[in-house]
């Protein structure tokens, strides 16, 4: 009883501190409760009121604005957002954030009585719980990142082939990396927005060399990379950008079948374990099942003979 007690006053302990820590300044309070009472008289001239979801997330940026971070991390965390398709100067604050309330709920449902009718709380539980909330939101990022890639590497070889046509066409390469975004917005958004960047960087003076690089770094994508890397080539040494896109084109889609060949070929590696654990027992169940039944029939009065 003792270490249920500690681990529900410790709970409790944990969300006081978050709440004194998030409790605004009373300067700030009085702020907001003008705002409020000056806004009630605004909202009949169209102006809507703040949502349920707006309001979650200004608390959870407010929890990430105070939350640790390494310095260390910060890099390579923005980085994984941004390829995961988050680029606002705000996901960075909202993800510390929800790492930190998740972490806090995980800790408070398995330290504390609130579930204790499906499990018993305990401090180990909810020590496994605070470290499983700390890093399930980075594993979800992970996973968004590489579904995201995956997506541009299947789209990627259709853009290719745009890119030669408006070529061929007479477009100059940004001409054509504009229209091809363009186009692709419906079928593919993820590239099409990743061209457009590139499209809005050089607009803004940057050079195509670097703007090339940058998208090949927001996306991850070693298909791209080596895209970017031929086009500052080609550029430099001044061959046919048409005939390096045809060819790169070429080389493409012989890497897309040769990675459903492989994909092909792990199928049968990948079936044994559900063959072995899932259909095998049923098949030994149904098959064995009725004439192990009639040995012990069999065998049991002679054994007590």
């Amino acid at each position: 009883m003792l270490l249920p007690l500690l681990a529900f006053v410790f709970g409790m302990a944990i969300v006081g501190a978050a709440a004194f820590a998030l409790m605004p300044a009373r300067a700030v309070a009085i702020d907001r409760r003008l705002e409020e009472l000056t806004s009630t008289r605004t909202r009949d001239d169209g102006e809507e009121p703040k949502t349920r979801f707006e309001a979650l997330l200004g608390i959870v940026k407010r929890v990430g604005e105070k939350a640790p971070r390494s310095p260390k991390e910060l890099g390579t965390l923005r980085l994984r957002l941004v390829q995961a398709g988050y680029r606002r100067d705000e996901a960075l604050v909202v993800f510390f954030g929800i790492r930190v309330v998740f972490a806090v709920l995980m800790f408070v449902l398995l330290a504390t009585p609130i579930i204790s009718i499906i499990m018993k709380p305990s401090i180990l539980g909810g020590l496994c719980g605070l470290a499983l909330g700390y890093l399930l939101p980075g594993m979800v990022i992970a996973r968004l990142a590489k579904r995201r890639a995956h997506r541009i590497r299947l789209s990627l070889a259709d853009a290719l082939d745009l890119m030669v046509v408006s070529v061929e066409a007479g477009l100059g390469l940004d001409q054509a990396i504009q229209r091809v975004g363009s186009e692709l917005a419906f079928a593919y958004p993820d590239l099409s927005d990743e061209l457009r960047l590139v499209n809005l960087e050089l607009r803004a003076g940057k050079a195509r060399a670097e703007a090339l690089r940058n998208v090949a770094d927001r996306t991850g994508v070693d298909d791209l990379g080596s895209l970017v890397t031929m086009l500052i080539q080609t550029d430099k040494f001044g061959t046919s950008v048409a005939q390096s896109l045809r060819v790169y084109s070429e080389t493409l889609r012989t890497k897309r079948r040769q990675r459903a060949e492989e994909a092909a070929a792990k199928t049968g590696v990948k079936m044994v374990f559900p063959l072995v654990f899932c259909i095998f027992p049923a098949i030994w169940v149904v098959t064995i099942g009725p004439a192990a039944i009639k040995f012990i029939k069999v065998l049991i009065p002679m054994a007590n003979k």
